[in-house]
């Protein structure tokens, strides 16, 4: 440990979740021409107790809105709020060590279904991130709280993504494209090889034709 505190050559990774759900109204509200409720989000990616490191989460929304900086002190950390347009929302992270300096996330929020990575299901769409909030060389104080955290909830912890399930398929589709440059590679390699030999032999006639041509003359 250094003079401040500081624990040194200690890493500590903390996995979160963060987006948003947005569900269409069905139609423009009169009042005010909204079309969306939605509720942008971030949460641990395991079932824990955020609060126990987390002093307040600072949602910062589209200037149009009142109060356009919202602040949770415990969980859930989430906004609500209806809508007709897309917007990027800061998500600012302080903890309960000030020593440790804050961190921000930023999301777009979604409510249309433009986006391949964006699940849609009836007037429902679902925009969240995996992320990683990483303390290196932690204070002390920030290291005792974090490896002390207690369960969020006694039942289901669950995602509407299943990161699980996403990094085994980003890990199939990057075997699978390792394979084809693979093969492409050793397929380039073999036509590679091919020309030298076809120049090689190309070089060879085109060798004893000056041979040849240099007999002519010399027989002439």
């Amino acid at each position: 440990m250094d003079v401040g505190g500081r624990v040194k050559g200690v890493t500590i990774v903390k996995p979160v979740v963060y987006g948003n759900v947005a569900r269409y109204f069905g139609k423009k509200r009169d009042e005010d021409g909204h079309t969306h409720s939605w509720t942008v989000y971030i949460k641990p990616v395991k079932n824990e107790d955020m609060s126990t490191y987390i002093k307040k989460i600072q949602f910062k929304l589209h200037e149009s809105y009142a109060s356009p900086i919202r602040v949770v002190t415990k969980p859930p950390y989430e906004i609500t709020e209806t809508g007709w347009g897309e917007f990027e929302i800061g998500i600012k992270l302080f903890f309960i060590d000030q020593n440790e300096r804050p961190v921000t996330l930023y999301h777009f929020l979604k409510l249309f279904q433009t986006d391949p990575n964006v699940i849609a299901g009836g007037n429902t769409v679902v925009s969240e991130h995996y992320d990683e909030i990483i303390f290196q060389d932690p204070t002390a104080m920030i290291q005792q709280l974090l490896t002390s955290s207690r369960a969020l909830t006694l039942g289901a912890h669950k995602h509407e993504t299943d990161f699980v399930e996403l990094e085994s398929k980003t890990l199939n589709t990057l075997q699978s494209a390792r394979k084809k440059i693979r093969s492409d590679i050793s397929e380039l390699n073999e036509q590679l090889k091919k020309s030298k030999e076809a120049i090689t032999k190309f070089k060879d006639e085109i060798k004893k034709l000056e041979e040849l041509e240099q007999a002519k003359e010399k027989n002439g």
